[in-house]
Parts: structure tokens; sequence; C-alpha cells
């Protein structure tokens, strides 16, 4: 008779998976169905976070189904191979870990996942590090656009020690996935909060001002002085969002709302209409234009809706 388990997944690589079984990490190969079913559409059916039933019989072990998600975050997996990447599954929030410099902020990076937490209902918040190389008050400047867009933000310096009881407080009995640029200090601020953790420290390009990448894979790691799970990812180079259309975009610009309502056609794409109350709002200076530029960017790789989306005017007396 076959033994079965059911555990968490902390970490993925492409032939075995780390699986934290009544506090115990063992191994358990990718086998069967599970595997042959998803590989057309899906590039990695079992992701970090996933609770998964597992066959403890078998040299090596396998896992053997995926459970219910509560929640996931796929991109796509990259610009030659269109089909889903899942990231996480199974958390309580995402920090987006922007550096003020080295690297240099980019508002395109954390607005691409910020709008996929958005659609994929995963609650987000943005840390701004390296707060200490801040010399003329950039923060102040992407606080106000990104706390006007309903995001809390967070400053913090890994390396002087501010910010972090803020951050602490957050990450606290939650699981949480760290997010950001090679080099932003995800790993800096985690060995800051968890002592003990040591995990590698990357350096920044000396021509490019991009980190280098540290970490290959993502990890779920346990802070136990705050009852807290973090997970590790990569750095990213880029991310394209999967399965929003260009119709469901807006939505995923939460700054948009109030001025949306006002535009001449109810299903404006907010690009090229003829009064568009959202793009007057920019020209107004009401949203950040670096936001907006972020938008037009990811409508432009986004495949329309399923149905004709022709701009439609309200009905008279609207």
């Amino acid at each position: 008779m076959t033994d079965f388990a059911v555990g968490r997944v902390i970490r993925g690589d492409a032939r075995v998976y780390h699986v934290e079984i009544d506090g115990e990490i063992r191994q358990f190969a990718p086998r069967g169905k599970l595997f042959d079913t998803l590989s057309k559409d899906v590039k990695n059916p079992v992701a970090v976070g996933d609770r998964v039933r597992v066959s403890l019989d078998g040299d090596p072990p396998g896992v053997e189904e995926v459970l219910e998600r509560r929640n996931y975050l796929p991109r796509v997996a990259s610009s030659h191979d269109p089909r889903e990447q899942i990231l996480f599954a199974n958390v309580d929030q995402l920090v987006v870990l922007c550096s003020i410099d080295k690297p240099r902020f980019s508002s395109s990076r954390a607005d691409r996942i910020l709008a996929a937490c958005e659609y994929y209902e995963i609650p987000a918040l943005l840390v701004l590090n390296k707060i200490d190389l801040d010399t003329d008050d950039a923060a102040g400047d992407i606080r106000q656009t990104y706390e006007e867009a309903g995001l809390e933000v967070l400053e913090t310096s890994a390396t002087e020690g501010k910010g972090l009881e803020a951050l602490v407080e957050r990450l606290r009995g939650r699981v949480t996935v760290f997010y950001g640029a090679s080099g932003a200090g995800k790993s800096t601020l985690l060995n800051a909060i968890q002592p003990g953790l040591d995990l590698k420290v990357g350096k920044i390009s000396r021509y490019w001002e991009q980190g280098r990448h540290t970490t290959t894979y993502s990890q779920m790691y346990r802070l136990d002085a705050i009852d807290a799970w973090v997970v590790d990812t990569p750095g990213i180079r880029s991310f394209r969002l999967f399965g929003i259309n260009k119709a469901e975009l807006r939505d995923c610009f939460p700054e948009f709302a109030k001025y949306q309502g006002n535009c001449r056609y109810v299903n404006c794409s907010h690009d090229h209409e003829p009064d568009c109350a959202v793009f007057a709002a920019v020209e107004r200076a009401e949203i950040a234009p670096t936001r907006y530029q972020s938008y037009v960017e990811i409508l432009d790789e986004l495949a329309p809706p399923p149905e004709d989306d022709t701009p439609v005017e309200p009905p008279e007396g609207d």
C-alpha cells in the first residue's frame, strides 16, 4: 500500500522539489500525470508555496498532486516561451523591493508586478530600499506617486538599519514574497531581519549598475523570530503579464478608477480614444506620467479581449 503525505514546496529545481513535511525538508522527484498533462501550457506545474500530496514510496519518492491554491502569480515564461510560468502560490502578500539608487528605481519594473498583483488579488506593498543613497529626495516623489495609487510605501536602509522595525511588523506572522531587481538589497534586508540566515549578497555591476544574480531559483525561508515565511525570488530582468487582455489592464491601475467613468467611451482603453478622462488627468498631473507610460507599454504587449472592443459611447442620458 502506497504511503502518502502532504507538505509545502519550499524550493523547486528542474529535477527535484524540496518539500517541508511536519518540519522536515525532504526531496521529491517530479513525476506522474501531473507533469505530462500540463507541460504544453504551463512551464512549471508545481511552484514554491504549493501544498502538494507526495508519495513516500519509490526511489526516489515523487510529487503526485498539487492541492487547490488560494492564490498564485504567473508571468509569461520568456520572450521565446509563451507558456505560463507560476512564480509562487499560497502567499499573504508581496513586497516589491526597489532601491533608490544602484540600481536606480524603475517605475516600469515596479508597475508590471504591481499590475499583476492587482489582477490576481495579491496584496502588495512597495519598499524603497537604500534610502541612505537618496541625495535629491527622489523617495518623496516616488512615495507620493504610489500612495496616490493606493499602495502602502515603506522606506528602508539595510546597511543603516533604517525602517527595519516597520518592515518586520508588516512581515510578522505572514507568508511574504520579496520581488525586485538584482542588487536592490533583498538578501541584505533578509539577513538583517534574521541574523544567521546567511543569504548570498551580490555586487553591483560597475558598468551597468545592475545587480548580478545571486539567486537562480525561488526559495522559501522560515523567519523564526517573527513567526513568518519569506520567498526570496531571483532578481528580475523582465516581467510580462500572463492571462490579462487589453480590456482588463485598465482595472489594474487603481488610480484610473475615479476618472475612467467620465471617458466618452464606456470601454475606453485610455490609449488613443478622444475625450479620454484618464489621459486628461495625466495632462493635469493628477495621474503620474510614469504610471501612465507603464500602462501604455504593457497595453501594447497584451492581446485584445475575446469580443470586439470597439469604443462604445454610453447611452444618451447617462
